[in-house]
């Protein structure tokens, strides 16, 4: 495949950056509010006695000032709850829904910054990723590809590896490399359940290009 674009390259490729600019930020953030809400309830299955209770009330505290806008009680019960309860899935959970305030409000650094706390200190590996997802899309967003890229080939749970070689392939869409991009997008479509509504929205993004599924073996997307 060359790496020159025509014009009906460059269309496709305007495509995807529309798709992912309109749909994007909500695939992310719904698997977040699902994990969320799965984390809280686990949570109270996980932790007992004082400590629960606070880190619960912290976290609901967060929720509120989140839900009302109240920026400066998000700050403050964010903060808190990082520092006294870092170790909890509440904390984990409270970073991700600052960084998504926050990046509403355009206070991209402080986004960056809740993200780049899950990545480095969550003890979920599921939150790691998620938070790498979402990092990710706003380095996008600053051009900083070489830095997106290595939130992208990160370890993950194998759960997350197919969304990470999706965004992978978008990257190499949004550098003009379609030949890398297929690569990425056949690893991705092969990794998914067959049902799934994803798996869709990836076949598209070949069909784009040109490019079956079925027509070579899954190849790791390269780190």
């Amino acid at each position: 495949m060359s790496s020159h674009l025509n014009l009906e390259d460059q269309e496709q490729i305007d495509e995807l950056k529309h798709f992912w600019k309109n749909w994007g930020d909500l695939i992310t953030w719904l698997l977040i509010a699902v994990l969320g809400g799965y984390a809280a309830w686990m949570g109270w299955q996980s932790y007992q006695g004082k400590q629960a209770a606070q880190s619960a009330a912290l976290y609901d505290t967060v929720e509120r000032a989140a839900l009302s806008g109240d920026i400066a009680l998000l700050d403050r019960s964010v903060s808190d709850i990082k520092d006294k309860f870092a170790g909890t899935t509440y904390a984990q959970q409270a970073a991700l829904l600052a960084a998504r305030v926050y990046n509403d409000k355009d206070r991209k650094a402080d986004a960056k910054a809740q993200l780049s706390w899950v990545v480095e200190k969550a003890s979920d590996e599921g939150y790691q990723a998620l938070a790498r997802l979402r990092l990710a899309a706003l380095l996008v967003e600053d051009k900083a590809y070489d830095e997106a890229r290595k939130q992208l080939t990160a370890k993950v749970p194998e759960a997350f590896a197919p969304l990470m070689a999706d965004r992978l392939g978008d990257l190499a869409m949004l550098q003009a490399q379609p030949a890398e991009a297929v690569q990425h997008y056949k690893y991705a479509w092969k990794g998914f359940e067959p049902n799934a509504e994803y798996r869709r929205l990836v076949a598209v993004k070949l069909s784009a290009l040109g490019a079956d599924p079925e027509d070579t073996p899954a190849v790791e997307s390269k780190k």
